[in-house]
């Protein structure tokens, strides 16, 4: 009988133990909205390209060590702090042409796989969802980096992500006729995401 007890307390510190390390694997990291912006590139008139930001950008990465594809990602993204450094562009991106924010104030991205595409880099494949309407966009994501220590003792790291989607696709349809031909603003947007992250204590 006592040797049949010892044999299921070893048993039962092995599994507690092997349940710690499977927890130890998986980090949460906040991502840092003051040093992260979405960015975005589209077409003007067929001959320029306007860019843009989103700053307020915000969520969790969960990361595995030991198996990437158990890693997911969650970012809110602010629809009103779209920024092109114009004040009457701006205007017009905030309205009902565009993202109308009143309606519809965040775009969110949330993973649903993530994989390995070779040494430091990851494709993420999830549903982005913006002015209602969800679809299925593939990041392609540099990192994350090695992480360090900030002077106040914050464990830092980060990441680049890129993608590009059209714009029709998600209902933002405005747009106007040129002379000749050719349309004012481009459906196809390239975005990118430069992304700073602090980790979270374990709980």
């Amino acid at each position: 009988m006592g040797q049949a007890i010892r044999r299921f307390a070893t048993a039962t510190l092995l599994t507690a133990g092997m349940a710690l390390q499977a927890s130890a694997a998986t980090t949460t990291w906040k991502i840092d909205p003051a040093h992260t912006a979405a960015q975005f590139a589209v077409k003007h008139m067929m001959i320029s390209t306007v860019r843009g930001e989103f700053k307020g950008v915000t969520g969790t990465v969960i990361w595995d060590d030991q198996d990437v594809t158990k890693s997911s990602v969650d970012v809110t993204i602010d629809a009103k702090t779209v920024n092109t450094g114009e004040k009457d562009r701006d205007a017009d991106l905030r309205s009902a042409n565009f993202f109308d924010v009143e309606k519809f104030p965040a775009l969110t991205f949330k993973s649903r796989k993530v994989e390995s595409a070779g040494s430091g880099k990851l494709k993420v494949t999830g549903d982005l969802t913006m002015r209602g309407v969800t679809k299925e966009v593939v990041l392609d994501v540099e990192g994350p980096s090695e992480a360090i220590k900030d002077p106040w003792g914050n464990t830092r790291s980060a990441l680049n992500a890129t993608a590009k989607l059209n714009r029709q696709d998600y209902g933002v349809k405005w747009n106007a006729k040129m002379d000749g031909g050719g349309v004012v603003v481009g459906d196809t947007v390239s975005i990118t995401i430069d992304l700073e992250m602090t980790k979270q204590a374990a709980k």
